[in-house]
């Protein structure tokens, strides 16, 4: 008899079903409620989801969710479900693989259920984010250790780590980046992150000392900040310059994607453009090595709000560098990290 599959479970964080507004609202309560996405007490978080930024939010979130909705749906589900299926084709009979969502559909349970009806034999667990956060990465290694307890999943899991430091996510960023980058003009090269409140940097700064004390903090990596998502976007930034032999003065780092009074994680990206602008770059280039598939945050934010803020400032172009998606490369890198398993 053959040897049971090994099942496959590749997260990425989630998408409304439909830009209409309830499926919106929907979608945001299920986000926002998570205590490790705002992380205050249930009573208070309650209110503040849903009598302050989903009533002030779902229509203009719906409204940039339908400036990027594809004939096919959206385009994070799009390009997560085919990275699936390509990885499937590289892996071969002996995985399973599901491709699910932390928020929305298809969800963990789902694929975990679907996993334990063909039989494997172990887990892999995947979170695609490059760099770990609790809000993103833990929130979806929690998720799916809830349900293998619930559905009674009795085999051996291994749930692998952020990997931004992994050569073939470097190098398929590297190559998309290239590829696109070679075809444009350009002077300066933003790389935008998505942003984190600050306190959420400093639970992971075991000394309590060093994360955000200063502008530098992220300079080097120290044990105080090994797992700051922060000084990981900046060791990522660094990889990704050299991939692409940079020189220092031609590229800046950035986090996008604000929500909230608190204070979040700087430089802030839509503060690095006009500025930029300013200084007289008029063709300006932007990936977001944060995600490895477009979706909200690239193609509306980036693409259509900052590129016309941009403009607004005297700029004349703003590129967005295409993200992984599913790229051969990338197909190649997911694979090869969960043969390494």
């Amino acid at each position: 008899m053959s040897e049971r599959p090994t099942g496959v479970l590749l997260i990425n964080l989630g998408t409304p079903k439909s830009p209409e507004i309830k499926h919106v609202r929907s979608y945001l309560a299920q986000f926002l409620m998570d205590p490790l996405v705002i992380d205050m007490p249930a009573f208070f978080r309650w209110l503040f989801v849903n009598l302050i930024i989903i009533p002030r939010r779902v229509k203009t979130s719906a409204a940039a969710y339908r400036s990027i909705w594809t004939d096919q749906g959206s385009p994070l589900l799009v390009h997560h479900l085919e990275l699936g299926r390509k990885v499937q084709e590289n892996l071969g009979s002996e995985f399973r693989v599901r491709a699910v969502m932390r928020y929305g559909e298809p969800s963990i349970r789902k694929g975990l259920e679907e996993l334990m009806s063909e039989g494997v034999g172990r887990l892999i667990v995947l979170p695609l984010y490059p760099q770990y956060s609790q809000a993103a990465t833990q929130s979806s290694v929690d998720e799916t250790k809830k349900w293998i307890s619930k559905l009674g999943m009795r085999m051996p899991v291994h749930y692998l780590a952020e990997f931004f430091r992994e050569p073939g996510f470097v190098d398929a960023f590297g190559k998309v980046a290239e590829n696109f980058l070679s075809r444009v003009s350009y002077s300066h090269l933003i790389f935008s992150y998505h942003g984190l409140p600050e306190r959420q940097v400093k639970k992971l700064d075991p000394t309590g000392s060093h994360c955000l004390a200063s502008e530098k903090c992220c300079d080097v990596e120290v044990a105080a900040n090994v797992h700051c998502y922060r000084n990981q976007c900046f060791q990522t930034t660094t990889k990704l310059v050299s991939r692409l032999g940079l020189k220092p003065g031609t590229y800046s780092i950035g986090f996008q994607s604000r929500l909230g009074p608190v204070q979040w994680i700087r430089p802030f990206t839509d503060h690095l453009i006009p500025a930029l602008a300013a200084k007289g770059v008029k063709r300006l280039a932007v990936m977001s090595p944060a995600f490895v598939a477009d979706c909200l945050e690239t193609l509306e934010e980036i693409q259509m709000r900052l590129r016309k803020q941009f403009q607004e400032a005297g700029g004349e172009e703003l590129y967005l560098v295409p993200s992984l998606n599913s790229s051969d490369a990338w197909v190649k890198a997911v694979a090869e990290m969960v043969k390494e398993t």
